[in-house]
């Protein structure tokens, strides 16, 4: 169908034309429509056909703007909250059917119904162009606020390369996107959401508050394009936007990363490392997964379930991996000590991945103030205390570590001010000790060698603090 296809003269059977009617007439003609559309939507499964696609456009196309946009208090309805309830039932009705199991098959009959309704959009929204042009209807914002977001999400739905959508569904879904950007007066999807300037509250609430539904445990399989859409967006709202919508945006993003098939999970892995790089609030996370986790009970006998902490101190592990930038080492450090915290002994399910960070990010200079390297001895100490019966058969590789560290500052001329340097001796002391008692005192008898070539007065004296403290403490574990 090529867009302007649909342009027909109306269906006379059961209704006046338009140009005839009266406003409550005009309301009740889109009524009538929408209702046989949403008997049709909900019968989709069945191959329902004749569903007035043709009628409804013919019908868009040959109302006036001014009255297309009447305000609220036309009845029984105003016309402008009609509208959106027809946009969203044409949403709905191009939306792909649930995906099967092992199904490997496109969807010819959705990407048709796609590019049907997209022409119907593309109308209306020329409508709105029209209106807003003639500078004579000014409810043409309160007619583009009810269509925007199903307008929105129809278009996101159908313009990426997907199972359900072909070349020419994708075709007619982009020009849709590009005329909303147009009537919007946004300059990119990214202003579409968030607002092109602070004084616009941005779409983005409202487009999760149509999601919403459609994104809980028991329904956001039913329609496959979800959480495509959802990811997607999510993507073009950044920091400091994407603030305020952390408690709606991130039970989704755990969700779908919680699921058995591999897409779904790197999906969601990739929304949360969205949410953790632009939030930036990991301790508010912290803050609620007691709520999000509440239904998870640990019965004795079996294996404790893993949590969405887990999960995210596993995705923060990762990429502290691979971090070379200094600031973000930094963020994420900083935040590491809280995560093994509230773990605790369950710490033990990272401990490999933790220890490959801690030995890394405890051999790179951070700065004058080292704020990564003071986190991450902070993080080491609760890992031994959480974790000391797994840390004696690490010992050689946390003693070298440690004691490079002690030897780098203590040797350090002038690049680390004075009390920074003696907070990173401290603390590097302190593991030191805790070492020795994970280890059940072998700490103690390998310093005493180092102790008798060691020329360095700071290094010194923070062995004999190991020593001392080993002397002072009991030697059966901590």
């Amino acid at each position: 169908m090529e867009l302007d296809s649909a342009r027909e003269a109306p269906s006379r059977e059961g209704s006046s034309l338009p140009g005839e009617s009266s406003p409550s007439a005009l309301g009740q003609d889109f009524s009538k429509i929408l209702h046989r559309l949403t008997g049709q939507e909900a019968r989709r499964g069945n191959n329902a056909s004749g569903v007035p696609l043709k009628d409804l456009g013919a019908l868009v196309e040959a109302t006036e703007c001014e009255r297309l946009f009447e305000g609220t208090g036309a009845p029984p309805r105003g016309m402008c909250e009609i509208l959106g309830q027809v946009a969203g039932a044409l949403e709905k009705y191009a939306a792909p059917p649930k995906e099967e199991e092992g199904r490997g098959d496109g969807h010819p009959a959705v990407a048709e119904k796609a590019a049907e309704v997209g022409v119907l959009f593309l109308k209306l929204l020329e409508k709105v162009e029209a209106a807003k042009s003639s500078g004579v209807c000014p409810a043409w914002k309160t007619g583009l606020r009810h269509l925007a977001g199903p307008i929105y999400i129809f278009s996101i739905t159908h313009s990426l390369e997907q199972p359900w959508t072909s070349p020419r569904s994708q075709d007619v879904a982009r020009e849709v996107l590009r005329l909303l950007l147009q009537v919007t007066e946004c300059g990119s999807v990214a202003g579409f959401l968030r607002g092109e300037n602070e004084d616009e509250k941005g779409r983005f609430a409202l487009i999760l508050g149509l999601l919403k539904p459609d994104l809980n445990k028991e329904s956001w399989k039913h329609n496959p394009a979800i959480k495509h859409v959802f990811s997607w967006t999510l993507q073009h709202v950044t920091r400091p936007w994407l603030n305020q919508h952390l408690e709606r945006i991130l039970p989704p993003s755990l969700l779908i990363s919680d699921d058995y098939q591999t897409e779904n999970k790197i999906l969601g892995v990739q929304c949360l490392h969205h949410i953790v790089l632009n939030v930036a609030v990991l301790l508010c996370l912290l803050d609620l997964f007691p709520v999000l986790e509440k239904a998870l009970h640990w019965k004795g006998n079996r294996a404790r379930p893993t949590t969405h902490c887990d999960e995210v101190l596993q995705l923060i592990l990762t990429h502290m991996e691979s971090e070379h930038r200094l600031l973000l080492r930094r963020t994420y450090a900083r935040n590491l000590p809280a995560f093994v915290e509230r773990l605790g002994i369950l710490t033990v399910r990272h401990l490999r991945r933790l220890e490959r960070v801690i030995i890394g990010y405890l051999e790179v200079y951070d700065g004058p103030e080292e704020e990564a390297r003071l986190k991450i001895l902070e993080t080491l100490k609760l890992l031994m205390q959480h974790t000391w019966p797994r840390i004696s058969c690490r010992l050689v590789v946390l003693l070298k570590v440690l004691l490079k560290l002690i030897c780098d500052v203590a040797r350090d001329p002038n690049l680390t001010p004075e009390p920074v340097k003696s907070a990173l001796l401290q603390e590097a002391t302190d593991c030191l000790i805790l070492l020795d008692h994970c280890s059940q005192g072998q700490v103690k008898g390998l310093l005493s060698k180092i102790l008798q070539s060691c020329e360095d007065s700071k290094v010194v004296t923070c062995i004999r603090k190991v020593q001392q403290a080993s002397e002072d403490a009991p030697s059966d574990g901590t």
